[in-house]
């Protein structure tokens, strides 16, 4: 069941307009919620980086998660470009490929399923520190309500399910909602894709799973970390929605940059298992393969594409970084 891991380790695993903003009470909970509002309807999304090499052009665009849930995105630059774009660079990551056949992956689901939840049959109050405890309790309220299956959950899945569900609840949407539209226009197009990936292969699913199920996590630092983001960083998380939506990139370079979900990462990358399947030297051989991918394709194309999380582009660790430092000119969309 190819990416059958990989749904472990991920389910494991923006505004020229001008933002209005509310005064309320605070509510009884006691949960702070910004009140800006989040733009609807079409929208032009962000201009593009240009990266050149004498007269080879990549164009790259920045995505962002999470956006807002009832934008249309509409980027005239970014049709115009893949109409004439030779090739796309699709940056996939690291991906899981777990060697079993359709019928035998149906089998396993329920061991899959099962890894989401503490050993032992402990609930959350069981791993937990008091305190964080009293804080899941008031946001699991206000956002998922009754459900008592998540309290079976391990921190950081609790997490995740607390995240996804506060985003909807204020707007936002957490899928990539770029792609669809460069999907759509490169079936028109027919360019040549790219994908870049590390893939990590497992023959035998079976017994990883069992030892993931009795396997402790380190990941209390994802589950009050991800709290914190939903008590106290909505607002921001909006206003860097509705500035990626409306191409505000001043506003977009003045807010902090999103939330990267070290913690989380670390503790799937650091347990034993992990470290076994070679999760932790994983991304810089991703780093690795995504710049050696550029380099080809401004050798050979005249135009060029590409899509790359915000984050990741910008910064001096960032890509756009490594680019400049191997000699290209970098343009930002706003020059």
């Amino acid at each position: 069941m190819r990416n059958a891991m990989l749904a472990v380790a991920v389910a494991v695993g923006c505004m020229s307009m001008p933002l209005q903003a509310q005064q309320a009470a605070p509510p009884a909970d006691g949960i702070r919620t910004e009140a800006t509002i989040v733009v609807e309807g079409e929208q032009p999304g962000p201009g593009l980086w240009l990266v050149r090499k004498g007269n080879h052009d990549l164009y790259i665009l920045g995505t962002l998660r999470p956006l807002p849930a009832k934008m249309q995105w509409q980027s005239a630059q970014v049709q115009q470009v893949l109409a004439q774009a030779q090739e796309v660079i699709r940056m996939r990551g690291v991906d899981i490929d777990a060697k079993v056949g359709f019928f035998k992956g149906l089998m396993l689901m329920p061991k899959l399923l099962g890894v989401r939840n503490n050993p032992d049959d402990k609930k959350l109050k069981d791993v937990v520190s008091p305190a964080s405890y009293a804080r899941w309790l008031a946001l699991k309220e206000r956002y998922i309500g009754s459900d008592g299956g998540v309290e079976k959950r391990r921190p950081l899945f609790a997490a995740q399910e607390l995240y996804v569900a506060a985003m909807k609840k204020n707007g936002l949407d957490t899928h990539d909602l770029a792609w669809p539209v460069v999907s759509a226009a490169i079936e028109a197009h027919h360019p040549t894709v790219t994908v870049v990936k590390e893939t990590i292969t497992v023959t035998d699913v079976k017994p990883l799973l069992k030892e993931w199920s009795k396997t402790t996590m380190d990941d209390m630092a994802c589950f009050d970390n991800s709290m914190r983001l939903v008590e106290t960083d909505i607002g921001t998380m909006r206003a860097r929605a509705n500035a990626w939506a409306t191409g505000d990139m001043a506003a977009l370079r003045a807010l902090p940059p999103a939330e990267q979900w070290e913690a989380c990462e670390s503790a799937i990358s650091e347990t034993g298992i992990g470290k076994r399947l070679g999760y932790g030297n994983a991304q810089q051989k991703v780093r690795a393969k995504w710049l050696a991918a550029v380099d080809a394709a401004l050798d050979k194309n005249t135009v060029s594409f590409a899509l790359l999380n915000l984050n990741d582009l910008l910064g001096s660790n960032g890509y756009l970084a490594a680019l400049e430092a191997k000699g290209y000119t970098v343009i930002a969309p706003d020059e």
